[in-house]
C-alpha cells in the first residue's frame, strides 16, 4: 500500500513538473491512441469473428457434403444389393439353397454373370461380389476365387451370427479372392422378393477402400486440414489408415464429444495446442463419421494477417497521432507562447512590449488585460517616479535647511558682546558675513551650485568662526581653477568644516588647522577636508551613519552623507579616517557636472 501510494505521487509530481504543452501533447496523444486503438482492436474482434463463425461453417459444410457423397455412393450400393436379389438368377439361387438342389448350379452361376456385371458396371467402386450359399458360390468370372477361405469359416459369417443383421465392415484385406484388395465389405443376408430370407444364402459386396477414400479424400485432405474416417470408438474404417490414426480420435474425451451429436463442430485442446474438430455421421452406419481436424492457428492464420495489419495501422496512426498532436497543441498553445515572452521582456524592466492577436478568444483575452495591466504599472511607476522626485527633494530642501542652531546662537551672542564691548567693527563684519552665509545658502531657490559659490559660502562661515574663536584655528583652500566650474548640491563642504570646529578642536585654544583640496580625477569630483584635531573613530562614525541615532557627534557627516544619496544614489563615494596628523579626514568623491547640467542627471 505505502510503495503504491509513493507510486502514485511520483506519477504525480512527473505531471505536474510537464510544461501546458507537454499536457496537452500527452491528453491528445493519450486519446488519440486510445480512439485508435479502440477502434482497431474492436475491428479486429468482429473481423476474427466473422472469419471464425465463416471457417466453422465453411468446414462444417465441407464435412457434411462428403459425408454426404459417401453416405450416397453407399446407399447406392445397397439399391444395387436389392437390384441383385430382385434378379431371376439370385431367385433361382434361393430356391436351389432351399431345396439343396446342385443341379442348376453352373446354369444359375453362368446366368448371374450378366447380373454381376451390370451392378459392378453401375458402380466403379466394387470390387467383387460373392454369393454364398450351402450349395455354392456365386461369383464373377473376373475375380479369381480364394477357395481355401469358405465364407461359413470367416470372421464376417461369425459377426453375422452375432449381429443377426447385415452390417459393413471396416477396411480389410480381401480373403476371399486371390487380388486380397484393401476392401469395405457389406454383408447381407439373402432374401426373395417376397420378403422370405433363405437359409443360409449371404451376399458380400466388397468395395474398393482406395476409391472409397478417393471419393472424397482427394478434394478434402490439404496442408492445413486432415480428414479421417473413423468409427463411434475411434478406430480408422479405411485399412491404409489405421495404422497411422490420428493420436486425437483414439483420446476418451475427444471419442465423448463426437458421440453426442449427427453432425457438430467443437474446439479441443489436447497437451501441444488447440483444434478445431468437425463430424459428420453417415445415415447407413451410424457409427461411422468423417472427422476434419484443423489447428486452432491455422484456422486464424487469416486472423493474423488482419491482426497484423491492424497492428501496423494502429501504429501508423499513432505516430501520425503523435505528429499532429504536437503540431496542434503548438497552434493551441501559440498565443501563449507569445504572451509568455513578452512577459520575460517585462521582467528585464521592458514595459513598451504589447500583446497583439486578430483573434477574440479567452487567451487573447488575457493578452489585452495584459496590456491594460502594463499601462497601469507603467503610470504607477511614473507616478512613483514623480512622488519620490518631489520626496527627494523635500528631503534635499529639509537636510539643506537643517542648521545647526547653536551656530546662529553663539554668532548672534558674539555679536551682541562685541557690540556691548564696542568692538563694532566685529560685530557689523558678523552680521554681514552672517547676511551673505543666508544669501547662498538660498541660493535662489537652486540645489546644485558651483563648487566656486559653496567655497564663498565656506569663508563667510569662517570668518565668522574666526570673529567667535579668535586665533583657534586656519583654513588652507586648496582648489585647482578648473573645478570652480563644477556643480555640487549646497552646503556641502560647510558641514564638514564645521565637524572639524566644533569636534576638533573643542579641546584646543590655537593652533588648529583645517585644509580643503578639490580636483578633478577624470569623470569625478573629488574633493577633501581634513583638520589636525582630535580626531575620531572612523568605525563608529560610519555605524552612526548606516544606523542613525540621535546623538549629536556626527550629524553633520550623517546629513551629508544622506544628502549625497539622495542626489547621486550609488553614484557617488564618501569616506571617513584619519588624516595624517591624527585628526579627520573626509573624502568626497561626486559625479562631475559642469554648469547648466541637467540636476536631474545628478540624480541619476
Amino acid at each position: 500500500m505505502i510503495h503504491n501510494n509513493m507510486r502514485k505521487k511520483m506519477i504525480q509530481k512527473l505531471f505536474y513538473s510537464l510544461s501546458l504543452k507537454h499536457r496537452i501533447w500527452l491528453a491528445f496523444v493519450i486519446l488519440i491512441m486510445f480512439g485508435i486503438t479502440a477502434t482497431g482492436s474492436i475491428a479486429y474482434l468482429i473481423a476474427s469473428k466473422e472469419i471464425q463463425s465463416n471457417a466453422l461453417k465453411s468446414s462444417q459444410d465441407t464435412v457434411n457434403q462428403s459425408a454426404q457423397i459417401v453416405n450416397e455412393r453407399l446407399k447406392n450400393i445397397g439399391i444395387a444389393v436389392r437390384a441383385l436379389m430382385f434378379s431371376d438368377p439370385f431367385k433361382q439361387v434361393m430356391t436351389d439353397a432351399q431345396n439343396n438342389d446342385r443341379s442348376r448350379y453352373y446354369k444359375t452361376w453362368t446366368a448371374l454373370q450378366a447380373v454381376f456385371s451390370q451392378v459392378k458396371f453401375n458402380d466403379s467402386m466394387i470390387d467383387s461380389i460373392l454369393i454364398a450359399s450351402p450349395i455354392g458360390d456365386y461369383y464373377h468370372t473376373s475375380n479369381v476365387r480364394n477357395t481355401s477361405q469358405s465364407f461359413y469359416e470367416s470372421d464376417l459369417y461369425d459377426h453375422f451370427k452375432e449381429l443377426k443383421h447385415g452390417f459393413w465392415t471396416k477396411g480389410h484385406e480381401d480373403s476371399f479372392f486371390m487380388d486380397k484388395q484393401p476392401v469395405i465389405s457389406l454383408v447381407v443376408e439373402g432374401v426373395n422378393d417376397m420378403g422370405e430370407i433363405a437359409s443360409d444364402v449371404y451376399v458380400v459386396i466388397n468395395i474398393k477402400e482406395d476409391d472409397l477414400l478417393d471419393l472424397f479424400m482427394e478434394n478434402l485432405s490439404t496442408t492445413d486440414k486432415q480428414y479421417y474416417f473413423i468409427d463411434s470408438v475411434g478406430e480408422a474404417i479405411n485399412l491404409a489408415h489405421s495404422a497411422n490414426d490420428h493420436t486425437l480420435t483414439k483420446q476418451p474425451e475427444f471419442v465423448r464429444q463426437l458421440n453426442e451429436e449427427m453432425t457438430g463442430s467443437f474446439f479441443y485442446r489436447d497437451s501441444r495446442k488447440e483444434f478445431l474438430v468437425n463430424y459428420s455421421r453417415l445415415e447407413v452406419k451410424e457409427d461411422w463419421m468423417i472427422v476434419g481436424i484443423q489447428s486452432r492457428n491455422d484456422l486464424l492464420a487469416k486472423l493474423n494477417g488482419i491482426k497484423k495489419a491492424t497492428s501496423y495501422v494502429i501504429l501508423g496512426f499513432m505516430v501520425l497521432s503523435l505528429f499532429i498532436a504536437s503540431h496542434l497543441s503548438y497552434l493551441l498553445l501559440r498565443p501563449l507562447f507569445r504572451l509568455q515572452k513578452l512577459m520575460k521582456r517585462v521582467e528585464e524592466n521592458d514595459l513598451s512590449v504589447r500583446f497583439e492577436s486578430d483573434y477574440r478568444d479567452e487567451v487573447s483575452q488575457v493578452g489585452f488585460r495584459f496590456n491594460r495591466m502594463l499601462d497601469e504599472i507603467k503610470q504607477l511607476i511614473n507616478d512613483v517616479k514623480l512622488r519620490e522626485k518631489e520626496k527627494r527633494k523635500a528631503e534635499i530642501k529639509a537636510l539643506s535647511a537643517q542648521m545647526d542652531p547653536h551656530f546662529f546662537y553663539n554668532t548672534l551672542n558674539t555679536i551682541y558682546c562685541k557690540s556691548v564691548l564696542g568692538e563694532n567693527k566685529d560685530a557689523s563684519e558678523m552680521i554681514l558675513a552672517l547676511s551673505q552665509m543666508f544669501q547662498l545658502s538660498l541660493s535662489g531657490g537652486r540645489d546644485l551650485i558651483t563648487l566656486h559659490d559653496e567655497l564663498d559660502h565656506v569663508r563667510k562661515y569662517l570668518a565668522i568662526q574666526q570673529l567667535s574663536y579668535e586665533d583657534l584655528f586656519v583654513c588652507h583652500i586648496d582648489v585647482q581653477p578648473e573645478v570652480l566650474a563644477c556643480m555640487i548640491p549646497k552646503i556641502i563642504v560647510q558641514p564638514l568644516v564645521e565637524n572639524s570646529i566644533l569636534h576638533g578642536f573643542q579641546d584646543r585654544m590655537s593652533g588648529g588647522e583645517i585644509h580643503i583640496y578639490a580636483r578633478v580625477e577624470e569623470n569625478w569630483l573629488y574633493v577633501k577636508v581634513e583638520d589636525n584635531g582630535t580626531g575620531l573613530q572612523p568605525e563608529s562614525i560610519k555605524a552612526d551613519i548606516a544606523n542613525p541615532t540621535t546623538l549629536k557627534e556626527g550629524y553633520a557627516l550623517r546629513n551629508v552623507y544622506h544628502r549625497l544619496q539622495l542626489y547621486y544614489g550609488d553614484r557617488q563615494r564618501m569616506e571617513i579616517s584619519s588624516s595624517d596628523e591624527g585628526g579627520a579626514c573626509i573624502e568626497l568623491w561626486i559625479p562631475r557636472l559642469g554648469e547648466g547640467d541637467d540636476s536631474n542627471e545628478a540624480a541619476g
